[in-house]
């Protein structure tokens, strides 16, 4: 079995991750920045490590040896973030992405699996899909800022590493993924606020009148967690040597088809949300990821259709599978 190496292993796309690769037949170690992971990955058969990837002494914890591969899916998010503390995003994204690069030359890991922030295509918003390579920018104000500065220095240095040292290197451009967590807020220019979907979710859920502002045609990407650990796992098993890649399916979805979608799944038959169209209100954002090049050369096929998302999201929250690591949704209020 290939073993990997999982920084970021407790968030909510790192978790979905080490689980669902495990279950296909990877060994899988868990890194994550938690004290204690209340023996959650022990119960998969996952060995967890609690490293801080800014501080180097750390990674003597790590195994050193036979490392097929690292994903790095750590550092702190904006919407992870209370208040505003630029410096932490360059101590973890950027000086922590230094660290784990050269822990993949200490291990001579193969290859590196890297999360980069959607923010770096912000400005091609509403002109087309997006391609996978595009020049790199960053937002000029807001909480992404200073965030995706980092995110995109981390994918120069990733960058170096290939050319100088030979480390493979597959780049994932995450749009929002879809995964469901007990937690159903974040932030937002360092205020909690409920994450909008979930919001949706739970009017559905009690059976409240649903608005739909702006306009109701305007389209966005989407995308299940499990459709993303499907490229990561094309990147596993792919003998190229890598390069940027969307995370999509890309299709977009229309504000009505989210909006009644979540009507369909999460309300009840005898009591269901009633819809009402409020074109006076701002519009929702335009985006679609091209995933060409991620279906051309990873040979990826998205598998979760909107709907099927829904489906499969309500089931997660329904099961709690992952209740001893996250907890419930009564811990977050």
């Amino acid at each position: 079995m290939k073993r990997i190496v999982l920084f970021g292993a407790t968030g909510a796309v790192g978790t979905y991750t080490a689980i669902e690769l495990k279950k296909r037949g990877y060994n899988i170690i868990a890194v994550g920045r938690r004290s204690s992971d209340n023996g959650f990955f022990a119960e998969y058969g996952i060995e967890y490590y609690s490293v801080d990837i800014t501080c180097p002494d750390d990674f003597r914890k790590l195994p050193l040896d036979d490392i097929y591969c690292v994903i790095h899916f750590a550092g702190i998010l904006p919407a992870a973030m209370k208040g505003y503390y630029p410096h932490k995003y360059i101590d973890t994204v950027l000086g922590g992405t230094l660290n784990v690069l050269n822990y993949c030359l200490t291990t001579k890991a193969e290859k590196i699996i890297f999360s980069q922030s959607r923010a770096d295509s912000n400005y091609l918003m509403d002109q087309g899909p997006i391609p996978s390579d595009i020049v790199k920018k960053f937002p000029l104000t807001g909480d992404h800022s200073v965030y995706s500065i980092c995110k995109n220095a981390a994918v120069d240095l990733i960058e170096h590493y290939y050319y100088q040292y030979g480390l493979k290197r597959f780049i994932l451009r995450f749009p929002t993924i879809y995964a469901y967590h007990p937690n159903p807020y974040f932030y937002v220019n360092g205020i909690r606020k409920w994450k909008a979907y979930r919001y949706l979710i739970e009017q559905a859920i009690k059976g409240e009148t649903i608005e739909i502002w702006g306009d109701p045609m305007r389209a966005k990407e989407i995308v299940y967690v499990k459709d993303a650990i499907q490229i990561v796992e094309k990147c596993l098993e792919s003998d190229l040597d890598g390069g940027m890649y969307n995370v999509g399916r890309g299709i977009p979805v229309t504000l009505k088809e989210q909006i009644l979608g979540i009507v369909e799944i999460f309300s009840s038959e005898e009591h269901p949300s009633a819809v009402v169209y409020r074109p006076d209100k701002p519009n929702a954002r335009d985006y679609v990821n091209d995933i060409s090049k991620t279906c051309r050369e990873l040979g990826y096929k998205p598998e979760y259709d909107y709907k099927t998302l829904l489906i499969d999201y309500k089931k997660e929250m329904l099961t709690e599978s992952f209740k001893k690591l996250w907890g419930s949704p009564a811990d977050y209020e």
